[in-house]
């Protein structure tokens, strides 16, 4: 991120740098920067699809050690593109590199690179509000922002991106690098603790190497920012010839002694033109002007929005948005800034275009991100389907968005059709927020094919991940096997017991836990390339059910991401119940814990029983339409599944006596095939019990 090599560069030059002890200070974080660092730096895991609880865990280890030294953090995160679209070719750039890297992963190989798990910046969102750390999420990129908010409130900018060597900020840079916060100190004969790091200034920059500050932005336009790259363009200037250094960073050197003749930007950018027309023609002449002209202008200050959202909770006003962002709906840019809708929204209004998110998988079967498409198809509908008459527009109605995603080993490309629910027609995006909630409710239901009253035995809480995985099993590739399924209930039932050891104090988890916790501690077994990509599938079924759950202002409860899915968990329990572990042997002892799963289980099998959801009535336009997605046969599945459910009770049947009072609180599976309702109630009286309710918070 930033300019390539400035990093390295200014930790050569170890006298710009100085060391300070941090503390009782107000601080402005660029948050996509820090999930980066604490998910990376703290070698979770990449390869089975993340960690969220350890990473939850260094969140929350992390604003502790700011707490104890009396520092005020605000958080940023990016939001959408930049609505110029002028870092385009760096984005698809940087998709090819994260594809790069999963297939190295998913050859047990290493790479300079990482791989963030699909839900990281929603837990990481998640965790900020239960901690009550002040943040915001901008509509776009989030670096001016940042630096302007740093620049009105006088403190300094956390962060590792370069670009932030460029932005004039008083009060200082501490790259996340050198901020040991690990590593809190006291100072002596004191309790005063302070977090040692390093802070840089561009006085101390410019004083160093005696040049204005003024051409810094053309410092970085010239070396190559996120926006231009004049060798991209055939332009090459040999800077190294005004430098008395050898090595890498000789270009460096000779161009800031080259600009220190220069007193300012226009006077500068003269010279740098001059130059290049010296040794090419007018036309790469004009397009370096332009491209030299847009990163400059990145590093200008314009005021933020984001100091009276911090001050008094309120968004941007529409009139102090760019033209273009001004397509979006007044009523979605304070939950937009509060991280209340996805960011996304904003790249299918502005550009029509969504880059989706690269994860280990097997790289000879489709992308992981197909199988959640019609789920977006409905996210883009309700984006796109009331704006079809935007009479400010000359252009013709536009109701497809060009996905990007991995196909093979490279980033490609389709179009993919908005698709408009049938419970949708009436619904416009300028009003969605005032749809009522039945209504609301019935879109999301509609587009994962599962009733309301299939998940009433299941925890609100988790009404969403388990309506998900009833989406997931008809439409995943291949069709995921007992213990896949298995595995990822038993996760839910993890996640559940450490999240509610959290939250109630002398809540212990009991022999469940312990369980499923010493199968982690056994270490990771090899990589199951099918395992992997069968998982990715689901996440991002669950990331994209989330979203579009956002946009219909939370007709469901919003789960708690971090306790949702721990890879390297479900992986060995895929390993162990292939090889003739049971559910209920690690779910003994624990009536809740064996609740939960048969609640999960049942909804998911009373779901799949019911042939009407097979099929969601939808339209596109005026008509109505099915993508073949969603059509698919559900026989040989359900079969599947009442084996599954079948083979699981006669397992406890022959540990539990039926006059045992398990108290499960249990789905029942209505359908109108009666004839194997009787069959299952006689096999499994258990199905037949009168539902309960579980004290489940």
């Amino acid at each position: 991120m930033g300019v390539q090599g400035l990093t390295r560069f200014m930790e050569e030059n170890g006298n710009i740098l100085k060391d300070v002890h941090f503390r009782n200070s107000k601080l402005i974080i660029d948050g996509s920067n820090l999930f980066n660092l604490l998910y990376f730096d703290s070698g979770l895991d990449q390869s089975h699809g993340g960690d969220y609880d350890a990473f939850e865990d260094q969140v929350c280890k992390f604003f502790k050690a700011l707490r104890d030294c009396d520092i005020d953090p605000f958080v940023i995160v990016d939001g959408g593109s930049d609505y110029t679209d002028k870092k385009f070719e760096t984005k698809k750039t940087r998709a090819q590199s994260r594809i790069n890297t999963a297939n190295s992963l998913s050859m047990g190989l290493q790479d300079r690179g990482g791989v963030l798990p699909t839900l990281i910046k929603d837990v990481f969102k998640q965790v900020l509000s239960s901690l009550k750390v002040p943040f915001a999420q901008c509509i776009c990129e989030a670096d001016q922002d940042i630096a302007s908010l740093a620049r009105s409130w006088n403190c300094p900018v956390l962060s590792n991106d370069s670009d932030f060597y460029i932005f004039d900020i008083q009060a200082g840079f501490l790259p996340t690098s050198h901020f040991h916060w690990k590593k809190v100190s006291m100072q002596r004969e004191s309790s005063i603790k302070y977090i040692p790091c390093k802070k840089y200034t561009t006085t101390s920059f410019c004083r160093h190497f005696n040049i204005n500050r003024q051409v810094l932005p053309v410092f970085a336009a010239m070396l190559g920012n996120d926006y231009v790259k004049l060798h991209n363009m055939g332009v090459s200037l040999r800077w190294e010839e005004y430098s008395s250094m050898e090595g890498r960073f000789a270009r460096f050197d000779g161009l800031l002694n080259w600009l220190a003749r220069f007193q300012g930007q226009e006077e500068a950018l003269d010279s740098v033109l001059r130059l290049i027309l010296h040794g090419n023609n007018r036309q790469k002449m004009d397009a370096a002007l332009q491209g030299l002209s847009l990163g400059i202008e990145e590093y200008h200050l314009p005021p933020s929005c984001l100091e009276r959202f911090f001050n008094d909770g309120v968004g941007p006003g529409p009139g102090r948005l760019p033209e273009p962002l001004r397509v979006l709906p007044d009523w979605t840019l304070l939950p937009l800034m509060k991280g209340r809708l996805p960011s996304c929204m904003v790249d299918v209004l502005l550009l029509r275009r969504v880059m989706q998110r690269v994860q280990v998988e097997d790289p000879h079967l489709p992308c992981g991100n197909n199988t959640s498409r019609p789920v977006r198809q409905v996210l883009y509908g309700l984006l796109l389907g009331g704006r079809r008459a935007d009479h400010s527009s000359q252009r013709p109605p536009v109701d497809d968005v060009e996905e990007y995603y991995r196909e093979g080993q490279y980033l490609t490309s389709s179009m993919v059709e908005a698709v408009l629910p049938s419970a949708a027609e009436q619904m416009q995006l300028d009003t969605l927020h005032q749809a009522p909630r039945p209504v609301q409710l019935k879109v999301f239901l509609e587009t994962l094919g599962v009733s309301q009253s299939t998940l009433s035995g299941v925890p609100p809480h988790l009404h969403i991940p388990v309506a998900v995985t009833c989406y997931w099993l008809r439409h995943a590739h291949p069709l995921p096997d007992q213990p896949l399924l298995q595995a990822l209930l038993l996760g839910l039932v993890y996640g559940e017991l450490c999240r509610q050891r959290k939250s109630q104090r002398g809540f212990m988890g009991g022999p469940v836990l312990e369980r499923l916790r010493g199968l982690i501690q056994r270490g990771r077994t090899s990589l199951d390339l099918g395992v992997a990509h069968t998982y990715s599938q689901w996440q991002c079924c669950l990331k994209e059910s989330l979203h579009l759950n956002q946009l219909l202002c939370l007709p469901l409860a919003e789960p708690q991401c971090a306790w949702l899915y721990k890879g390297t968990l479900v992986h060995q329990l895929v390993t162990k119940l292939r090889g003739g572990l049971t559910p209920d042997s690690l779910l003994m002892g624990d009536l809740c814990s064996g609740q939960l799963y048969r609640a999960m289980l049942g909804a998911i099998l009373n779901s799949h029983d019911g042939h009407e959801a097979a099929v969601i009535p939808l339209v596109s336009g005026p008509r109505r339409a099915t993508p073949p997605s969603l059509t698919q046969p559900l026989d040989d599945l359900t079969a599947h599944l009442h084996i599954l459910a079948l083979e699981e009770d006669d397992d406890v049947g022959s540990k539990a006596k039926p006059e045992d009072d398990l108290s499960w609180t249990l789905v029942s599976v209505r359908t109108r095939h009666k004839r194997k309702d009787r069959v299952n109630r006689a096999r499994n009286p258990e199905f037949s019990r009168k539902q309960g309710r579980i004290g489940w918070e």
